[in-house]
């Protein structure tokens, strides 16, 4: 993941926050605002400590980007993306964080081209 895709700034977080529509399932909530201006998707993680240490929130990161990066190219560009992790996600391994955001992603119409 590229650091121009990545969102930081905490005006950013809000404006998709107040402004962009929410998805949820039970381990992940991911927010979608629609940015005509880039031509990338940007993406925004929030993994809060009630999850677990730092390192297991670096692992859920981790994996997250690790989807995201498998996914990119049917990902719809032109988008701010927000996911919040929640706690089931600690327990997760790597196809099961997979397969719950590519659920969400199907269910938020997220992929540009319908190949799932």
């Amino acid at each position: 993941m590229k650091k121009r895709n990545r969102i930081k700034k905490n005006k950013d977080f809000q404006k998709v926050f107040q402004k962009g529509k929410s998805m949820a399932n039970r381990q992940f909530v991911i927010y979608m605002l629609d940015q005509p201006d880039i031509k990338d998707f940007r993406i925004g993680l929030s993994v809060s400590k009630k999850i677990g240490n730092a390192v297991t929130r670096n692992k859920v990161k981790r994996l997250i980007r690790q989807v995201f990066l498998e996914e990119k190219d049917n990902i719809a560009k032109g988008k701010d993306y927000i996911i919040i992790a929640r706690k089931p996600s600690a327990q997760m391994n790597y196809h099961e964080v997979k397969k719950s955001l590519v659920h969400l992603f199907i269910k938020m119409n997220i992929y540009q081209t319908k190949n799932h």
